[in-house]
């Protein structure tokens, strides 16, 4: 008898258990719960599948290829919690013999929907060969970008002086006068003393204040150094900056800026590619590091390469044997890295115009 009431009670906490579970199936929402998660694990994905992108795209140009984009444009995902349970239970003519049987059952599915899209399209083509705007430059500078980084990757020439351009068909050292120029201007930013005054006139011309009226003591050297270098009137306050090789007088500075293409040809000369790609002539030879009073250049980035998958990277891709990588330590690296990718986000797509859009459920 004592047998009996324990399996009766046994049943009846299994059916309650049962119950609750059909119950919170169908009653409390999973989706509040998920958004944290789902946040921070897609971020984390999609940016770093731009890292490794982009990278990619910098190799391939190294080796006479062709850049392509591949955007994500939309996450879409659907969680499914469904649970369902049953009692059956039986008793004979005998009051010592009965059968019950108990079964339950549930299912989880998360089935992510993700939509990715071609980048290209005309807009997009003639973002890549469109040189930067001179008026971009200087709201860069002046949102605090290092002046001498911005100038190396983004400029060709200021007032005729010429900077390191390492594209396979002209490359060209930078001229004698153009890192003194950067190292002074980037010394002036640091403390503080150049203005920006900014009076748009159309995309390819700007006004800047180029120093404040009262220079640091400590700085007046160097910025007399920059007005000689750059040819520029040393009493005057304002300049005019526009889109070209050369200027048209001493109170004008002319910027020779680069496009995309152009930025990145150049960083991918930075690739220490494997000396059998060079051998069997699969890409061209890395310029010589630039030397300046006897001292190397500090290179803009370090793009490194093995046979092995690297262990510690910041952003690393394979291609054909090889892969190609960013260390995680080199921070200089890491920043101009991201800068460019922070750049190639102002450039216009029209994505309606290009190739199929390409939806896989991923789940």
């Amino acid at each position: 008898m004592q047998s009996r009431q324990r399996k009766s009670m046994g049943i009846k906490k299994a059916a309650r258990g049962i119950l609750m579970l059909v119950g919170l199936s169908g009653c409390a929402s999973i989706g509040p719960a998920t958004v944290a998660r789902d946040r921070f694990d897609y971020i984390t994905a999609i940016s770093d599948s731009r890292k490794s992108q982009m990278l990619l795209n910098l190799v391939k140009l190294r080796y006479g290829n062709a850049p392509e984009f591949l955007d994500v444009t939309s996450v879409i995902n659907q969680y499914t919690v469904e649970a369902s349970g049953g009692f059956l239970g039986s008793w004979f003519q005998n009051p010592f013999s009965s059968a019950q049987s108990l079964n339950a059952q549930g299912s989880y599915s998360d089935r992510p929907t993700i939509t990715y899209s071609p980048v290209s399209g005309e807009k997009f083509a003639r973002g890549l060969v469109t040189p930067i705007p001179p008026l971009f430059i200087l709201n860069l500078i002046q949102a605090g970008y290092p002046v001498d980084l911005v100038l190396r990757l983004c400029v060709h020439a200021i007032n005729g002086i010429y900077s390191r351009y390492a594209g396979p068909l002209r490359s060209r050292e930078a001229d004698p006068e153009f890192y003194p120029l950067v190292e002074k201007l980037r010394k002036i930013q640091q403390a503080g003393e150049i203005g920006m005054h900014l009076k748009k006139a159309d995309d390819r011309e700007a006004t800047i204040v180029l120093f404040k009226r009262r220079v640091n003591p400590a700085l007046e050297a160097d910025a007399a150094e920059v007005r000689k270098i750059l040819g520029l009137d040393p009493e005057a306050q304002e300049f005019n900056v526009v889109y070209g090789t050369v200027s048209t007088n001493n109170r004008e500075i002319a910027l020779l800026t680069r496009p995309m293409i152009e930025i990145l040809i150049d960083l991918s000369s930075y690739i220490e590619v494997p000396a059998a790609s060079l051998a069997e002539g699969r890409t061209f030879p890395s310029p010589p590091p630039e030397l300046v009073n006897g001292d190397p250049v500090i290179p803009l980035i370090r793009i490194l390469s093995s046979p092995q998958r690297p262990e510690d990277f910041f952003a690393s891709v394979p291609y054909r044997q090889d892969w190609y990588w960013i260390d995680d330590k080199d921070f200089l690296s890491k920043r101009l890295f991201s800068f460019v990718m922070f750049l190639f986000t102002f450039l216009e797509t029209d994505t309606k115009q290009g190739g199929p859009v390409i939806t896989l459920p991923a789940g």
